[in-house]
């Protein structure tokens, strides 16, 4: 059981990324999938997050407006478009699943419910 996060990098502020988070040795069908970000000297954060039947989104409030999240059909893949950056979005961005979920319930931002971590991908936003 692996998630493995992509599509980090540096970019210029207003620029654009998307995030990508592939799921191995399990598919999100029963699964809360989402992203957390840690900026140097702050603690981490959640910042977005979709429920198994992505019919559940999260964004938090410094990104709102300029972010979105989303799955691929297959369940397997979930996205993270961040647009608008701007040099307070440069953290490292980690991906996170949740589940299998009991009576699809599911936490956003209690840490210690997201069960599964990536490795984090840097994001870095220059002005």
């Amino acid at each position: 059981v692996q998630l493995q996060a992509s599509g980090g990098g540096l970019v210029q502020a207003g620029g654009s990324l998307r995030l990508s988070c592939a799921a191995s040795g399990f598919t999100l069908d029963n699964y809360a999938m989402g992203w957390f970000r840690q900026a140097p000297g702050k603690e981490r954060e959640a910042v977005s997050a979709i429920s198994p039947s992505a019919d559940a989104t999260y964004i938090a409030d410094s990104l709102e407006g300029r972010a979105s999240i989303s799955s691929d059909n297959a369940k397997t893949t979930v996205y993270f478009q961040m647009n608008n950056l701007k040099p307070e979005d440069t953290a490292i961005y980690y991906c996170v699943a949740q589940g299998p979920l009991r009576h699809g319930t599911w936490y956003v931002t209690t840490e210690y419910e997201w069960n599964i971590w990536g490795k984090g991908t840097l994001v870095t936003v220059s002005s």
